[in-house]
């Protein structure tokens, strides 16, 4: 593990704004380029999209989704079989010790669409090793979870293109 001080701290991506899933790919990579070691582990995604086509091509860090496919035309029992999955394979690996940062992509979704529950999600922060850096992303972030976080930030849709008919762009949203 590359040195932090011995302190990892939690970071809530969260709001109505583009640009949760964005900041943590950037953190990631940031990250990845001084060494560290990343998990990025998604939990309710769309098809492949192009970050996936990059770490694919140059290989920083992988992008783990347990489920395959379009989570938009999913059960939401198959759903919550998925993300209870991707909860235990993402504790697994903030477990494992071979990771300086973990992130947990939509897993606030996931908390708020009934899938996981913030006590699995709580219950996953208190056994989190000190060194570890933890992302959690996802709209409408629970008091509970900023709560306990070191670092929230709020993305605020002011203005967005899709309000105005612009569809979703090949390699600026996907």
């Amino acid at each position: 593990m590359v040195e932090n001080n011995g302190k990892g701290l939690v970071h809530v991506y969260t709001g109505d704004g583009k640009g949760k899933t964005t900041a943590a790919l950037g953190l990631a990579m940031r990250a990845a380029g001084q060494g560290m070691k990343v998990a990025f582990i998604q939990f309710i995604k769309g098809e492949s999209c192009g970050e996936h086509i990059f770490v694919k091509q140059y290989h920083p860090f992988e992008i783990v989704q347990i489920g395959s496919g379009d989570s938009f035309k999913k059960s939401k029992r198959q759903l919550s079989q998925e993300a209870q999955q991707t909860l235990s394979y993402a504790h697994e690996q903030i477990l494992s010790g071979k990771y300086d940062l973990v992130v947990l992509d939509e897993i606030i979704m996931a908390i708020n669409q009934g899938l996981i529950t913030i006590n699995q999600v709580l219950e996953l922060l208190d056994s989190k090793p000190a060194a570890v850096e933890l992302v959690l992303t996802g709209r409408n972030a629970a008091p509970e979870i900023t709560q306990r976080a070191d670092l929230v930030t709020e993305m605020l849709m002011i203005k967005h293109p899709f309000t105005g008919g612009i569809r979703a762009r090949r390699g600026i949203e996907y």
